[in-house]
């Protein structure tokens, strides 16, 4: 018998209070890297003569002209600086892009300011500029320790340059000029195993970074990683230990104090990233520059991928495009699709309160016996938990083989629209893919 919960109806969304700046350009692409990104060379920098700089100058100008054509918003909570390699950008350029938004929005007290930084593409006198800006938050792009493994990676940095980075930024921290920071690792790489995973995981540890970004190896398309993959010349773990590198990771971070509020972020008390926690919230965001996504009013819409592309869709907005004045008012935009608001929050530990997205959709208790019965192996093996109306994926075995649940729930998502033949708004899909199978549990696979 499943407990009946109040259904309260949706509530109109909130205009955004959080932005994304997308800086495009880098040093080089990295092998797995399919980000709209622009490689200007090793020498590159924002500092003319510098080479790349006038790229450079030239993009931030098309970028302050789309802050200054967005509609006047509340204060911004938020506001991350992605890429790419933003520091690229020197201290004065990125003050700029916060004064105009400062400018169009305002900036409301508190509001966390984050930054990517790549070791090697700043010293000292450089994070403290940016941090003079108002930059308070800082992601480190580390992704391994070990130079074997940063170079087959394609990164430009090593392992000594992030040991120093990591340094400058714990003494920012300690000195009160930096609030939080995190660092970004890479998991399940070509020949890794858990003894060496562990090294990494308990280095990264004696750095005490108060929040630690762990993502998965994905292979996109047109990566180098893809076509080496493709032609058997990259061996990726397989399912079972890419799981338990994630219970390895699991493990050695919840013994050190961090806590997993998402699939791949871990965070001492208090640092957890809220401008991520936007995403994964559905609420809406402001998104800027050439291949970001915005999705002011829970609907995502993507710029375009190219420069060139980025300066036409500028200069001539075309009805219902996110330039458009009647997108851009859109408290009548119907908000985020389901299937996307099923992905997002079983990425949380807090999971999804289930039957009020199902009744917003227009579902009844039925579709929810029907859902729980479908998903029964998984939450028989202890792997997907319904405590009260709120379903999650347990931590750390169910986020470990979380592909195989959200595959199973947007197969069913899909299966409800062609039954009801795709009708309401509450039916609306972003026709988003299926995760990949990954291991099942011992009900499932029997």
């Amino acid at each position: 018998m499943i407990a009946q919960f109040p259904h309260p109806a949706p509530a109109q969304p909130w205009p955004p209070r959080s932005a994304y700046l997308h800086i495009p350009f880098c040093h080089r692409r990295c092998f797995y890297c399919d980000f709209p990104v622009v490689p200007l060379g090793d020498r590159a920098g924002g500092e003319a003569p510098a080479p790349g700089s006038a790229s450079i100058a030239a993009y931030l100008a098309l970028l302050l002209q789309e802050i200054a054509a967005s509609p006047p918003g509340p204060p911004l909570a938020t506001v991350y600086f992605g890429g790419g390699t933003p520091s690229l950008l020197t201290p004065p350029q990125l003050a700029a892009l916060l004064a105009a938004l400062s400018c169009r929005f305002g900036l409301a007290p508190g509001a966390e300011i984050s930054l990517e930084l790549d070791p090697a593409s700043f010293d000292q006198d450089r994070l403290a500029g940016y941090l003079q800006a108002g930059v308070n938050r800082v992601s480190l792009g580390g992704q391994s320790f070990d130079d074997a493994v940063l170079a087959g990676l394609g990164r430009r940095h090593r392992g000594v340059d992030l040991l120093e980075a990591a340094g400058w930024l714990a003494q920012s921290m300690g000195g009160g000029a930096l609030s939080s920071w995190s660092l970004d690792l890479i998991q399940g790489l070509p020949g890794q195993d858990l003894d060496h995973w562990r090294g990494q995981l308990r280095r990264a540890i004696a750095l005490a970074p108060p929040h630690l970004s762990v993502y998965d190896l994905t292979l996109e398309p047109g990566t180098v990683f893809a076509q080496r993959h493709d032609r058997g010349q990259l061996q990726l773990p397989d399912a079972d230990l890419g799981a338990d590198l994630m219970e390895l990771t699991w493990a050695e971070l919840s013994a050190a104090g961090y806590g997993h509020y998402e699939i791949s972020n871990y965070a001492l008390p208090g640092h957890a990233s809220r401008h991520n926690r936007v995403y994964w919230s559905g609420a809406g965001w402001w998104g800027f520059g050439m291949g970001a996504t915005a999705a002011p009013w829970g609907e995502r819409l993507a710029r375009p991928r190219t420069r060139e592309a980025y300066a036409d869709w500028l200069a001539q907005p075309q009805p219902g495009s996110p330039l458009a004045p009647a997108v851009l008012t859109g408290p009548a935009w119907p908000g985020m699709p389901m299937d996307e608001r099923l992905l997002v929050g079983l990425r949380r530990r807090e999971g999804v309160h289930l039957p009020r997205l199902l009744a917003q959709a227009g579902l009844g208790p039925g579709s929810l016996v029907a859902l729980r019965g479908r998903l029964e192996p998984w939450i028989s093996e202890g792997l997907l938990r319904i405590e009260g109306p709120r379903w999650r994926l347990s931590d750390p075995a169910g986020l470990a083989l979380s592909n195989g649940v959200l595959r199973e729930l947007l197969a069913w998502w899909q299966e409800q629209q062609q039954l009801a033949g795709q009708g309401g708004a509450g039916w609306r899909s972003s026709g988003a893919a299926l995760p990949p199978p990954g291991p099942a549990p011992a009900a499932a696979a029997g």
